[in-house]
């Protein structure tokens, strides 16, 4: 049994409490060490001869104290007592990360956060106006002022917005289910890339519509599929992401986006464009929203630049469309919380927000100028400024091998599988996110172990009759 729980007394009570007391004791003497995994919930009361309930109190109250951390899928950990701070940004130490190197997730790089939020939070404190809103119900479009605030922070990275068009929403895939909401009905036909964004196929599947799948190329979307499918299925919704393609990192050319435009115009089809990585426009071309504003609902939102948590996004719709496009929020959640809203305002009125986002977008270059360096005897897509490559596998290698071989040697990726509709084909190949790690180092060491993965040959499948 781990030492420190050995001092471990029965006459102290409550128990759950004397357990988190413990965790803090052997982090004090050492005996505990920063990353260190702690027993299963099960282990510990088996040790202790106490229930798993008291085990599951008292490590939520070392939780709660800031001593431990519990990671689902991996276990509990001990935290840390003192915070190290990159030089800029604050990135979490590599003991806030044990376990298995993630480039499964397509997060934006963890920087800490946590300092603008409370800068944020200090200012808003001040503010009883802004405390009064935060408050109180707010029309379903969001705040007029918190729309005008978001809408020119997008102009900024090139896409002129409309507040009287655009709705706050809870980010990207809450903004899909409005979107659907409005436009369709349960027996509807969607169409998308064979190979596309996993909350496009729940969100159609909760909502009980027909999805359909696209052939694709090196650009995505083929014109040729989509105006095969609007003769044979009469599609009422096309959703893309014509900038980075969700596995494979495509991007649709000029061309491209105006020949899917063309032929959504000829059948009558409605496009659902997700930049939810929010392309700056001098890495690509004019969003489908700039070139057919009255057919084309655009998504977008601050989860992949400022942070996850907030779930701020936008929904912007042709005018036509507003008015159902606010009935189907209200629907869900009456309004997204202004409260959420009001801190991403203050981050991007602040400088905050376009400070993040060029850090960031600085270090996935750097991010992915390693993954060229290392997989350069390889064949795979990848955009410089996004967080993910999808890599070829050589034979005989298949997808579900590597990946599990992957996760053997400690590293964490995908498969196509969930991102293919109904029953695509899913090719021989994996996605990497480069972006989920704290640091550059423990990206370079999973591109390490990758790369020596691909040399070699899977395991040999057992024999059978």
């Amino acid at each position: 049994m781990t030492k420190w729980f050995e001092r471990f007394d029965r006459s102290e009570r409550p128990h759950h409490k004397h357990i988190a007391s413990l965790i803090a004791q052997g982090l004090a003497s050492g005996e505990l060490q920063p990353g260190d995994k702690l027993p299963t919930h099960r282990a510990l009361a088996d040790e202790l001869n106490v229930t798993v309930g008291t085990v599951t109190r008292g490590y939520a109250e070392a939780e709660k104290r800031g001593l431990i951390v519990a990671r689902t899928g991996s276990g509990t950990f001990a935290r840390s007592s003192e915070t190290e701070h990159d030089a800029e940004f604050g990135i979490p130490p590599e003991s806030e990360a044990p376990g298995a190197i993630n480039f499964a997730l397509s997060y934006c790089i963890p920087a800490y956060r946590e300092q603008a939020l409370a800068e944020s939070l200090q200012s808003l404190a001040q503010d009883p106006k802004a405390l009064h809103d935060a408050v109180s119900y707010q029309p379903q479009f969001g705040l007029e002022r918190h729309r005008r605030i978001l809408t020119e922070w997008f102009e900024h990275w090139g896409q002129k917005l409309d507040p009287e068009e655009t709705l706050i929403t809870l980010g990207g895939l809450h903004s899909v289910h409005i979107a659907l909401q409005a436009l369709v009905r349960p027996g509807d036909t969607v169409a998308s890339a064979s190979l596309t964004y996993p909350g496009i196929i729940a969100a159609t599947r909760q909502q009980g519509l027909r999805h359909c799948a696209l052939e694709m190329d090196a650009e995505g979307i083929r014109p040729d599929s989509f105006e095969a499918l609007c003769h044979q299925q009469c599609p009422q919704v096309l959703y893309c992401t014509p900038n980075q393609n969700n596995p494979t990192t495509a991007c649709m050319g000029y061309e491209r986006r105006q020949a899917l435009l063309r032929i959504a115009a000829r059948h009558g089809v409605w496009i659902l464009e997700d930049d939810i990585h929010l392309v700056s426009a001098d890495e690509r071309p004019p969003n489908l929203v700039e070139m057919d504003p009255e057919r084309v609902l655009y998504i977008s939102g601050c989860s992949k630049v400022m942070a996850g948590g907030l779930r701020v996004g936008v929904l912007r719709g042709p005018a036509s469309l507003m008015g159902r496009l606010g009935d189907s929020l209200r629907s869900h959640c009456w309004m997204a919380p202004p409260l959420n809203a009001e801190i991403a305002c203050r981050w991007i009125s602040s400088g905050r927000a376009n400070e993040l986002m060029r850090w960031q977008r600085g270090e996935i270059g750097h991010r992915q100028a390693l993954a060229a360096n290392i997989l350069a005897n390889y064949t795979y897509q990848a955009q410089p400024y996004g967080f993910n490559l999808w890599l070829h596998l050589p034979e005989p290698w298949r997808p579900n091998e590597f990946v599990a071989a992957c996760e053997r040697e400690g590293v964490l990726i995908r498969s196509g599988e969930p991102f293919a509709v109904g029953r695509s084909p899913v090719p021989p190949a994996v996605r990497l996110c480069l972006s989920a790690e704290a640091h550059r180092e423990t990206v370079e060491k999973g591109l390490r172990t990758v790369e020596s993965l691909l040399k070699e040959q899977p395991p040999a499948a057992p024999n059978t009759i």
